[in-house]
């Protein structure tokens, strides 16, 4: 931290502020024409010009990309400075008489007539003066260089590459957002919106946090949700080794800095839309495959993403960046899921390496975790549908009943298979280690489609912030996210600007939501996409009718009743010994303070299986907090009572829920 002093007033900031950010800090106005924090200063206009002294000598900057290194006084209203502004607006002026910025400033800093005359006056109220924000806005928050500044002097303008007005332009419109003066408007929206000004107004705003907060908080943009390895790491998130463990010291090999450093190519944004800000897609260009039918070959790998890093890295205990990237383009390529593929192969290789496969049952696969070349395999394998790789392709629900039927096990064996196989409604679970997070359990178990985190991710919220601590406060969160991630799914639209990024006015609120100031900008989006008026509430009441309709078709097909949301055990608690000791710390504490038991005496065995008692009485009190709050009865299944509110009680609704 460095003292300064700004117009008498003292303060400390961090080596490299900007003087103007120091004076903002302070109260202390200084004006600016060009600034704006989402990009790097420019100091085009130079109206934030002050005077600093450092030691004896005195020298005028411009605050806006002056960086405080040392113990200064500014002074930003010294005659010198005054005079020097009223100059540059009195030259401003007399170019741009009737922009409305200009004049503004003119009339505080009481600049009636220019006294020169400019060779290039622009009477237009929206004329162009030259700031830059848009040429530095294309290229800094969009990566685009679409926009930029051609000829000197007076002959400075803003052009598109070669002049021409066709030209590769995504028509973001962020350029037309930064504006300052109105100079830049967007001629075409094909989406054609009702209200596109109030569309525009809330968008920008999702630009602006990515452009100045992302670097900080998640760096979507450099290396998309890659960096959740690390910190799920930290955490003792990540799945280990078929979500035996949280964690492991290799990590760091599959880290994001290793992605971002040697195998990430693209510096160019790549999203899934045109246009879009956070650009968290990452690409691996010229990887050289070491496997399958394009060995040899130069590829470009799509990727990767956390939950191929989670998956078909520290999940199967493989550490290697170069497996992960070729199991993902392989994954690509052959249309399957990287999930699927990495949680089912991940179970088989614990059901190996506790002798329930063999060598001869899986035609000579070791498929023991860390062993990358039968982990490929095993991949090619499920795309020429042959050999082993035919089993793990069915899933974990179909290989528990393969294995129960055709291999002569114990029913010890059986029921340590429905306790690992991380599968709830068929469908294998994302990357996340659920046992210590009761309300992520259920965001697993209880999802419409099977355990997907898409529709909530609450681990944080529960397990690190403690923000969902009672059960009616989870039930609450459980019966929120669904419907807000539900709504995009409707709305056509991404989630992670509302998940990922922190609003920079973060307003105080009693919502569940963990960004609830994003709410304001989804409202408007649709009011001002279709003319329909709604509001926060009306945007969950959408949800809640495709939701428990979905809810209700299932049943319709004989499922999403209570015994389909069921959640195999490891995903509430440790399975094995070994597991429980991994943990021992945690899980002893929890024993003795939350469950007032008595562990003097007793054996890890016997502390596992109390413990499985108890996590599995919460999950299913979980249950019943959650189907209250949704309005379904005690077997999950939606009341006739709750669609009747939600004007669903449709005549083949009423039909279904009267059996």
């Amino acid at each position: 931290m460095i003292k300064i002093n700004i117009d008498g007033k003292k303060t400390e900031v961090q080596n490299g502020t900007t003087i103007l950010s120091a004076a903002k800090k302070l109260g202390i106005d200084i004006p600016t024409l060009c600034h704006q924090p989402t990009v790097e200063a420019y100091d085009a206009c130079r109206l934030c010009v002050v005077d600093v002294t450092d030691g004896k000598k005195t020298k005028m900057v411009t605050s806006c990309n002056y960086p405080i290194r040392k113990e200064i006084e500014v002074d930003t209203k010294s005659d010198k400075v005054i005079k020097t502004r009223k100059t540059l607006i009195e030259m401003m002026l007399s170019r741009w008489p009737n922009v409305r910025a200009i004049k503004n400033l003119a009339g505080e800093y009481e600049v009636e007539k220019p006294r020169m005359k400019h060779p290039k006056i622009d009477y237009n109220p929206n004329a162009c003066i030259l700031c830059g924000l848009c040429v530095n806005a294309c290229s800094e928050i969009m990566w685009e260089d679409i926009i930029g500044f051609a000829g000197r002097g007076d002959k400075r303008k803003v052009v598109m590459p070669f002049e021409e007005h066709n030209i590769a332009c995504v028509g973001c419109s962020t350029c037309e957002n930064i504006c300052p003066t109105g100079a830049i408007k967007m001629v075409e929206d094909p989406n054609s919106p009702v209200d596109g000004a109030r569309i525009k107004k809330y968008g920008y705003n999702v630009t602006k946090e990515m452009a100045q907060l992302d670097a900080d908080q998640c760096d979507m943009r450099g290396v998309g949700t890659a960096h959740l390895a690390e910190i799920m790491d930290d955490y003792d998130l990540l799945p280990t080794m078929n979500y035996q463990y949280g964690s492991h010291n290799d990590t760091p090999n599959i880290s994001s800095p290793v992605f971002k450093k040697k195998y990430f190519t693209q510096g160019l944004p790549d999203g899934c839309y045109l246009g879009c800000s956070m650009a968290c897609a990452k690409t691996a260009e010229g990887f050289e495959l070491k496997t399958g039918p394009y060995k040899g070959e130069k590829v470009l790998v799509d990727g990767p993403e956390y939950e191929t890093v989670g998956g078909c890295g520290s999940n199967l205990g493989i550490f290697d960046p170069e497996f992960i990237l070729e199991s993902n383009f392989y994954c690509d390529t052959y249309g399957l899921d990287t999930i699927s593929y990495a949680t089912s192969t991940a179970f088989a290789m614990e059901c190996f390496e506790h002798g329930i496969l063999n060598k001869e049952r899986t035609g000579g696969l070791d498929l023991r975790f860390g062993n990358k070349e039968a982990a490929m395999e095993v991949l090619h394998q499920m795309a020429r549908g042959e050999g082993f790789g035919v089993t793990i392709g069915q899933g974990i629900r179909r290989m528990k009943k393969i294995f129960a039927e055709e291999y002569d096990l114990t029913d010890a064996q059986i029921d340590f298979m429905q306790d690992i196989g991380m599968e709830c409604k068929g469908m294998e679970y994302s990357e996340y280690v659920t046992k210590e997070s009761l309300a992520q359990q259920g965001g697993y178990g209880l999802a419409l489609k099977g355990a997907q985190h898409d529709e909530a991710w609450l681990i944080f919220m529960d397990m690190v912030n403690k923000q969902i601590p009672t059960f009616k406060d989870k039930a609450e969160a459980l019966h929120y996210f669904p419907m807000f991630r539900t709504w995009f799914g409707l709305m056509g639209l991404c989630k992670l600007p509302w998940n990922d990024v922190e609003p920079i006015d973060n307003a105080e609120t009693d919502e569940p939501a963990k960004v609830p100031a994003h709410l304001e900008g989804y409202v408007n989006f649709f009011s001002g996409m279709t003319g329909k008026e709604i509001d926060k509430f009306e945007l969950i009441r959408q949800s809640e009718r495709v939701y428990n309709f979905q809810r209700v078709f299932n049943y319709r097909l004989g499922f999403g009743t209570r015994e389909h949301d069921a959640i195999p055990y490891r995903s509430a608690g440790p399975v094995t010994i070994k597991e429980y000791e991994s943990r021992s710390e945690r899980y002893d504490k929890e024993l003795e303070e939350k469950w007032d038991y008595d562990i003097s005496g007793k054996t890890t065995e016997e502390k596992r299986d109390y413990l499985r008692k108890m996590r599995e009485d919460a999950y299913e009190k979980l249950c019943d907090a959650v189907y209250k709050r949704r309005g379904w009865d005690s077997n999950g299944v939606p009341t006739l009572e709750k669609m009747q509110e939600l004007k669903m009680d449709i005549p083949e609704v009423k039909k279904v829920l009267a059996k």
